[in-house]
């Protein structure tokens, strides 16, 4: 099964009076790409967060966040009252050095650094902690569903493509087949507008063998039809084949554009370019493939 490197996961759990939001989303890149943005109570789970992302999301530009909001009718943030007195004695000693009048110490001092940051003032629980992991879990886990649900839409635009290719591929021999007498009546054309010409027929029909043989595209059709197989097969593997698929893609798109090269008919090259067309959309989606 196909999984998509395009995902977002979100919850929200309670402890005591706050509210934990975990947030994260993803798109595609060829590696893991993970950028965190933590609340400072947090931060210093932070390496368990990313062990907990890495080991389930593999790979993608990935960013993920978890905030903290709280009922302010209840919960006023705390002052650090003595890191303000500090801030004072020094700041006092100099507006009377300078004469300074006039100065407004409570909107300054509580500009401060420090003064009003919770994450100094607060030490992070076990219990809480166990609160917000599981939170962490359930956002990831959200995030996993979501690029299954849109890897299984990737499977069925990839699984109608290859069918695609396959109907094209098989609608050519008609005009295969056909075409060799095209040839051979058109060289036999050309030299009766020749009178003076002579020419062996038997080395005439070896030749024409021989040109015919340079055209044939018996082998590319067999090649093309092996990797449609594998294709499909990759696709039904475990999920982390979206690699895999692109590798497989442009095999793929060698054996069109041999056949491509080798088709001298109009009808013949009309269907190649449909065939390329179809190639290039998985081409373009096989990027989101994990």
């Amino acid at each position: 099964m196909i999984q998509s490197m395009t995902g977002y996961g979100k919850t929200v759990v309670a402890y005591k009076e706050k509210k934990i939001h975990v947030e994260i989303k993803s798109l595609n890149s060829k590696q893991l790409d993970l950028t965190t943005r933590i609340a400072p109570l947090y931060r210093e789970k932070e390496m368990e967060i990313r062990q907990i992302i890495s080991e389930r999301v593999v790979r993608g530009k990935v960013e993920f966040c978890i905030w903290i909001e709280r009922d302010a009718t209840t919960d006023a943030v705390p002052l650090n009252t003595a890191l303000m007195g500090a801030y004072y004695k020094q700041l006092k000693a100099f507006a009377d050095e300078h004469q300074m009048e006039n100065v407004d110490w409570i909107q300054t001092l509580t500009r401060m650094p420090d003064v009003t940051n919770r994450a100094e003032l607060e030490v992070l629980e076990d219990d809480e902690w166990t609160v917000v992991k599981q939170g962490v879990c359930e956002a990831v886990q959200h995030l996993v569903d979501f690029r299954t649900q849109e890897g299984a839409a990737l499977e069925h635009k990839f699984a109608e493509k290859v069918d695609n290719i396959e109907r094209l591929m098989a609608s050519i021999e008609p005009y295969e087949k056909s075409r060799v007498e095209k040839i051979r009546q058109r060289i036999v054309d050309g030299l009766k507008q020749i009178p003076e010409a002579e020419y062996d027929k038997n080395r005439l029909e070896q030749e024409l063998i021989y040109y015919i043989e340079k055209l044939d595209i018996s082998e590319e059709k067999q090649r093309l039809t092996n990797h449609l197989k594998y294709f499909r097969e990759t696709m039904a593997d475990q999920p982390g084949q979206g690699k895999k698929l692109g590798f497989i893609a442009q095999e793929m798109g060698r054996e069109i554009n041999t056949t491509g090269s080798k088709s001298n008919q109009a009808e013949m090259q009309n269907i190649v370019v449909k065939m390329k067309d179809e190639l290039e959309q998985i081409k373009e989606q096989v990027l989101n493939a994990l």
